[in-house]
């Protein structure tokens, strides 16, 4: 039996510790998401992402683009475009230049519905944070997720 180095069951535990608060966090606003809108956290992420597209030429997203952005595989982030276009909150159309490329773009009701589930999000998170706080495990990776967003102001 070897023993275990202090260094990587450090790494191991702020790793465990950094998980930890992703879920706290996720599961907290996919709860306000889905009982005030109807929409995962997965959904409101790819909304979000694709709303912040600009307009011209080059100016979408391709489907392998959209899944780096929103991490997921190709094939669930097809799933869930589909999914949100079935809801008409999302459209696909073929690139004019490459007929191969298919671009994704949030509909009217799609940024409507962004636009009011956006204010949820936000409070979600921030409340998430709070209680996070409150966690001496935790605390300090709150304080770097919130230098982070201090940073970029």
């Amino acid at each position: 039996m070897t023993a275990t180095d202090p260094a990587l069951t450090a790494l191991a535990n702020g790793w465990g510790a950094l998980s930890l608060l992703h879920s706290r966090i996720e599961s907290h606003i996919e709860r306000a998401l889905q009982s005030r809108h109807g929409l995962s956290v997965r959904e409101y992420s790819l909304l979000d992402v694709l709303s912040r597209q600009h307009d011209g030429e080059g100016g979408h997203l391709q489907m392998k683009q959209v899944a780096d952005a929103v991490v997921l595989s190709q094939s669930a982030t097809t799933r869930l475009v589909t999914r949100l276009e079935d809801r008409g909150l999302l459209l696909r159309y073929l690139c004019p230049t490459d007929r191969r490329g298919i671009y994704t773009n949030v509909s009217e009701a799609g940024l409507k519905l962004l636009r009011e589930a956006r204010p949820t999000n936000d409070a979600a998170l921030r409340e998430a944070l709070d209680q996070a706080a409150a966690n001496p495990e935790l605390a300090s990776l709150v304080q770097a997720v919130e230098a982070v967003d201090a940073a970029r102001r």
